[in-house]
Order: structure tokens, then C-alpha cells, then sequence
């Protein structure tokens, strides 16, 4: 298991390869296709983020609201691909990192070569145990957005695993054909 505090630098991206296991501890942000067309409007009309992406991660989640005595409540991840259209803009200004579930189309996988940037997995159905991991959440912008709102979570542990490197290296095709491969021996 590799150890990171956020922010991800380069230099941090560069070490993880596809199928390594990571902890993130530190500060990263949540956001989901609504608010990820509302950053992409505001770049178009020369405004601000609401937040300085570069070196950061994006969660792609819309947790539940918490029961009283919760920081969050359930807080799984997102099928990534409904941010694809907008992924590419964000690598190129800086994100460095992505959590999210499933494949992503081959302008984001040349986007995050591009960009040295990385995408990290978790699996699906586990928001509940995720939410563990989250010590601290503020909502910062889109709060007309309700769940999808983007939100600043403080996250001690969180596992993820690297499904596509800076390199372009893919878990998803690579470890099948691992796999396919093992089985023809």
C-alpha cells in the first residue's frame, strides 16, 4: 500500500503505476458531472474555479446527506465516464488526480499521459465505508446543486487503486489480458 498526502504532485504522480494500491490522506474535492459543466461554463466565461485545481484531486461522488452524529453520509463513487467531456480542461490546468469507477474514453487516457495526471479506482457499493475515511466535509460551491455540490473533504486512509498511470498504462485492458493470458497456460 503507498502513502500519500495530498496535494499530488508530479513528482508523487509519476511513482504510481496501474494496479498499485493507494492511500490518500489530506484535502480533495468532490464533484460530479452538474458541477463539472458549471466549472467548464465559468472557464468559458474567464471566471474562477471555485477552488485552484492544480495538484489536486476530484472525487466523482454525490454523497447522501448524513445522519446526526455523521460527518457524511454514504459516499461512493460515480461511473466516471459522464465526466470525460469535461476531464480533459481540468488535466490541463492542473488536476493530477481522479477517483471515480469504470472505464474512461481514449481523450482522457491521452489527457492524463499528456498532463501527467492519474486516475484511481474504488469500487462501487463500498460508500458506506468509505464515508469512514472522511473526517471533515464543507460544501464550497454549487450549493443549488444539492449532492453534487462540490465539496472539500479533509480524508484520512482513503483507498483508492491506480487504474490508469501517467503513463497511459490501463488496469482495466492490462490486468484482463493478464488474466486472459494466465488462463491460457
Amino acid at each position: 500500500m503507498i502513502q500519500i498526502e495530498t496535494p499530488l504532485t508530479k513528482d508523487i504522480v509519476k511513482k504510481l503505476h496501474y494496479g498499485d494500491e493507494v492511500s490518500i490522506s489530506g484535502i480533495i474535492y468532490t464533484a460530479r458531472d452538474a458541477a463539472h459543466k458549471k466549472m467548464i461554463e465559468l472557464l468559458s466565461q474567464n471566471k474562477p474555479l471555485p477552488f485552484d485545481v492544480k495538484d489536486q484531486i476530484i472525487y466523482y461522488v454525490g454523497p447522501c446527506p448524513n445522519r446526526e452524529g455523521e460527518v457524511i453520509g454514504s459516499a461512493g463513487p460515480t461511473s466516471s465516464y459522464r465526466m470525460d467531456v469535461y476531464t480533459p480542461k481540468l488535466l490541463e490546468l492542473g488536476v493530477t488526480g481522479m477517483v471515480g469507477k469504470g472505464l474512461r474514453n481514449e481523450e482522457v487516457v491521452s489527457a492524463i499521459k499528456k498532463y501527467s495526471a492519474v486516475y484511481l479506482g474504488t469500487i462501487g457499493g463500498t460508500g458506506a465505508l468509505i464515508s469512514d475515511c472522511i473526517l471533515s466535509q464543507e460544501i464550497i460551491a454549487f450549493h443549488d446543486l444539492g449532492p453534487e455540490a462540490i465539496r472539500k473533504l479533509y480524508v484520512r486512509n482513503f483507498q483508492t487503486t491506480v487504474i490508469i498511470d501517467s503513463y497511459g498504462n490501463n488496469l482495466y485492458t492490462l490486468g484482463r489480458k493478464r488474466y486472459i493470458d494466465a488462463k491460457a497456460i
